[in-house]
């Protein structure tokens, strides 16, 4: 028996009879030969660690633009936070750890630079639009390893594609990793906020911090215990209507007084303004962009859909440097 077999019989004996097996994958859309030794959500994650997309997250915002200090999140510690909380439910609820891995892992890989701020930036320049989860699954299966894709299976493509908070995952795995990104940025924007001395503690209502906790690190704990509570010997992943509803209420509260706090998004106008130019740079001069993407073009790709590609490839420095190589005159002299 390969060792895979024996990985996934043992995923047969010891998950909930609810988890998804690799076993019974509904596969990938390029069929492929199984790998001897790993399952295939194992071998889904592999490729998203190992991918470019994934590389660049460390580079790209999640809340503060640019911040000056060391332990500020980026889009790529909050991906990596997001993977170890939905580990964490998944082997409480007995679920797949390695489908949630790759989902968490793969959830952001076509996020914008400059967080939200540039999602909005392209959702309103683009004629298509502009979503998030939809760029990560574009970025999977169309634009990584030169245009082959990684072609990774469908459940994982299906968990990236409904992590939003509107959208509702197929497998229980997606459904922990939806649920695991919102606690998650509750908590690290909230712990950020307040090393950036935005808010403290005292900010937050008496009677939330009174039922979820009187820190970030209890808050998540309190998160966390519900989610397992709520879950077990269930179909679903879901939280209590208590808290689910008071962790709503601190997200309307971090939106009033974080998210949109003029010393946090200070900077959030010129970035949207810096790529909404370079959207327009770029509609008008598609020739500038790296050839990989002018070969999508002529293969039938339209420009705005290509020159969202690039520009949300792009990490927070790499688009600053290429607005101003692109609009910032250079000094010179005359000898």
């Amino acid at each position: 028996m390969l060792i895979r077999e024996e990985l996934e019989l043992n995923e047969r004996k010891t998950l909930s009879r609810w988890a998804c097996m690799s076993g019974s994958s509904l596969g990938r859309i390029v069929p492929e030969e199984p790998c001897d030794i790993r399952t295939c959500f194992m071998r889904d994650r592999d490729r998203i660690v190992h991918c470019k997309s994934f590389r660049r997250l460390k580079d790209k915002t999640q809340v503060f633009l640019s911040p000056q200090g060391d332990h500020y999140r980026t889009r790529m510690m909050h991906t990596l936070e997001v993977s170890q909380t939905s580990r964490t439910v998944a082997r409480c609820l007995r679920l797949n750890e390695d489908l949630v891995e790759a989902v968490a892992l793969g959830h952001d890989l076509g996020h914008t630079p400059f967080g939200h701020a540039g999602e909005r930036a392209l959702n309103a320049v683009a004629p298509e639009g502009f979503r998030h989860y939809e760029q990560s699954v574009r970025v999977a299966q169309v634009l990584e390893k030169d245009g082959r894709g990684l072609n990774l299976t469908r459940e994982v493509l299906d968990g990236i594609l409904n992590h939003g908070t509107s959208r509702h995952p197929s497998t229980l795995e997606g459904q922990a990793v939806r649920l695991c990104d919102k606690i998650s940025y509750i908590h690290h924007d909230m712990d950020d906020a307040e090393r950036a001395k935005i808010l403290s503690e005292s900010d937050i209502p008496p009677h939330l911090r009174e039922l979820l906790g009187r820190s970030t690190r209890e808050r998540l704990n309190t998160f966390i215990h519900d989610i397992v509570r709520s879950s077990r010997g269930r179909d679903e992943v879901v939280m209590s209507e208590e808290i689910s509803s008071a962790m709503k209420e601190l997200r309307d509260f971090m939106f009033e007084h974080l998210y949109s706090n003029p010393v946090a998004k200070s900077e959030e106008v010129r970035a949207v303004s810096m790529l909404e130019q370079m959207y327009e740079y770029y509609m008008r001069f598609p020739e500038k962009m790296a050839e990989e993407y002018m070969e999508m073009i002529r293969n039938g790709e339209p420009v705005s859909r290509v020159v969202c590609d690039y520009i949300s490839g792009m990490t927070d420095q790499y688009s600053k440097a290429r607005f101003e190589e692109l609009f910032i005159p250079r000094s010179w002299s005359v000898y």
